[in-house]
């Protein structure tokens, strides 16, 4: 078929992609979720699963989800305000502020419309936010799409966040906006001189938990609680059910006043189909799971502190102190692929993390460990990651 003018760019793009080893496909999984998957016949240790705590399998979720489909529906019909709010829907979002001891709360069909939805649905032209460089690209686009006017502060500087807020025009409306946890570092940001600094300058902070719900905190409350915060009318916390939580949606919990804010304005919510009863009923099948089994974060506690004291021993230098998220840096691009593409020669699937996704030379496999590993899946990942590393020329600290 001939390539119009529009196809031939669109092919010069993708070319010069593939050239800076940028280039990304999409791998078939014959089997979902789990520790190890079949991959083209074959079977593939996964270390770069999202699922933390090991409940994307869990019986009662499939459970809660496939009574909801039955006795409700599979669809919910329509969005929200119009004929699709569930009592479902209002039963989680009860839950969900009992969890992360918020006065309300309010569920989407997804994390990265979470955060679309809390920073566009509280922040317009005429407002102010203060965001951290490292913020996942959900925030980002937030930030844009709000119109807001935006400054940007270096890696969790809360120094330099603190003067930016001083900065916002009168009347404006001030939000600072970071990750709990950093999706590609693994590190956590610091948020108490964060929250002092909102506190200061009469701003709201708004703190993405995706990765520390149900992972980090006594009780898996999140970031807010690893640091012994106690939740007050200045936090906005947004988390996800599609990580730790083994499902699929997000949610922000807070003030009554925040939450009846984006009912009226967070277009993320307003303008789309209501999530539907089964993925509804799962997410509230795993808060409970969070309280009933906390084994699994302990578990994963001390298989990720193990499992990074062995990868020290190898050379490797780590970019964050603790946590299940273990970026191992590599630096060029080319370098990362092949090692990912290495890696899954020898049976382990860790692909590598690239720009845009990390800045420009800094490159890297992004391991996860879980709490439905055990230390022989570990021992076979380092094993793995070894031989790579020596395939490779990769040179170790």
């Amino acid at each position: 078929m001939n390539q119009t003018p529009a196809l031939r760019l669109l092919s010069q793009r993708l070319a010069e992609k593939r050239a800076q080893g940028l280039e990304r496909w999409l791998l078939a999984l014959e089997s979902a979720g789990g520790v190890r998957v079949r991959l083209d016949g074959r079977e593939i240790l996964v270390m770069a699963s999202n699922d933390y705590l090991g409940l994307t399998r869990h019986p009662r979720l499939a459970e809660a989800a496939l009574e909801a489909v039955l006795t409700t529906g599979a669809g919910s019909g329509a969005s929200r305000l119009v004929t699709g709010n569930l009592t479902l829907h209002a039963e989680l979002e009860r839950e969900i502020a009992r969890f992360k001891h918020a006065e309300a709360a309010l569920f989407f069909c997804t994390g990265y419309m979470a955060n679309l939805g809390v920073v566009s649905g509280l922040a317009g032209r005429e407002d102010y936010i203060v965001s951290d460089a490292l913020n996942h690209a959900s925030l980002i686009d937030a930030c844009r799409l709000s119109r807001a006017q935006v400054r940007v502060y270096p890696h969790g500087d809360w120094e330099e966040a603190g003067r930016l807020l001083a900065e916002a025009p009168g009347g404006a409306l001030r939000l600072l906006v970071t990750d709990g946890v950093f999706s590609m570092d693994g590190d956590l940001a610091p948020l108490p001189q964060l929250l002092d600094a909102a506190r200061r300058h009469l701003a709201l902070l708004v703190v993405d938990d995706a990765h520390a719900t149900g992972v980090w905190g006594e009780s898996g409350r999140g970031s807010v609680e690893h640091h012994g915060l106690t939740p007050s009318p200045e936090l906005v916390m947004v988390g996800t059910f599609s990580k730790a939580l083994g499902g699929l949606g997000g949610f922000v919990a807070g003030a009554n006043e925040v939450v009846a804010s984006l009912v009226q304005g967070a277009r993320s919510f307003l303008y789309t189909t209501a999530p539907p009863p089964g993925q509804v009923a799962a997410a509230n099948a795993a808060l409970g799971l969070v309280d009933e089994e906390p084994w699994r974060r302990e578990k994963l506690r001390r298989l990720s502190a193990w499992f990074r004291g062995e990868l020290t021993g190898l050379g490797f230098t780590l970019l964050s102190e603790a946590g299940p998220i273990i970026p191992l840096l590599v630096g060029d691009s080319h370098q990362a692929l092949a090692m990912g593409q290495a890696l899954l020669r020898h049976g382990v699937l860790a692909p590598a993390m690239r720009p845009p996704t990390v800045p420009a030379g800094t490159s890297r496999l992004r391991l996860t460990v879980t709490a439905a590993h055990e230390t022989g899946d570990l021992e076979q990942a380092l094993e793995a990651i070894a031989r790579a590393a020596k395939e490779v020329d990769l040179e170790l600290g």
